[in-house]
């Protein structure tokens, strides 16, 4: 699986992404810098975590408008497939890959802590080398992860099968207890309708080998690994 990682000022979660394509590929991924307006070719463009230029403005305003975003547009235009994570969440919804937005986490406080997620539709791209209905551990550390759309936009994500994951308790129950941010539905990853962009606020990358206390996050990678072969 060809890749590459976006890095764009102020992010710190790209080597972190870089490093898990890496070793569970098997191929080194491309290093993209924002102002580059061009992209190889490759199967997934990841949009890492951190703080974009410095969240000024709104999270992932500036970012969205980067030199390289007509190249990561044209991509997905094209059927490639994009992860947003964290901050890669919320630059997709203001680049309009993703609906809704990403708001000040209800807490107004930063969350840093592992949470649970269910696998809500098994079959997609992002998602198929888990089961549906599995609950996951997964970190998240983020200040604006409250995901919020309008009714019609949640009800067509919920009738379509587009919430790949959820935020749930150990039992897999979506409680308000168990949303760490105020997230609309509980909802912690979206697809578009074509099933080739994802965003999701927790990390999967953080969790892929023994070392780092699990290995839940890497049927993400491996499911998109299966997709393509």
């Amino acid at each position: 699986m060809k890749s590459a990682v976006v890095t764009f000022p102020a992010s710190n979660c790209d080597r972190d992404m870089f490093d898990a394509l890496e070793k569970i590929t098997g191929q080194t991924p491309h290093r993209i810098w924002h102002q580059d307006c061009e992209i190889p070719d490759v199967d997934v463009i990841a949009l890492p975590g951190g703080f974009s230029f410095g969240d000024y403005l709104r999270c992932g305003a500036m970012a969205a408008r980067s030199p390289a975003i007509k190249a990561i547009r044209d991509h997905a235009d094209r059927g490639g497939n994009v992860i947003g994570v964290c901050n890669g969440f919320q630059v997709l919804t203001e680049m309009g890959l993703l609906p809704g937005a990403l708001m000040r986490n209800a807490s107004l406080k930063f969350v840093c802590k592992t949470v649970q997620l269910k696998v809500e539709n098994a079959d997609s791209t992002f998602t198929n080398a888990y089961g549906k209905g599995d609950v996951i551990d997964i970190p998240v550390a983020h200040h604006d992860g409250n995901y919020f759309a309008d009714a019609d936009t949640l009800a067509e994500l919920e009738d379509t099968g587009r919430i790949a994951f959820r935020y749930v308790n150990s039992s897999g129950e979506a409680t308000a207890e168990a949303n760490p941010n105020g997230s609309q539905h509980n909802i912690a990853g979206i697809m578009n309708k074509r099933g080739n962009i994802l965003g999701m606020m927790p990390h999967p990358e953080r969790l892929i080998e023994d070392a780092q206390g699990g290995t839940d996050g890497r049927g993400f990678f491996e499911s998109i690994i299966n997709t393509l072969n």
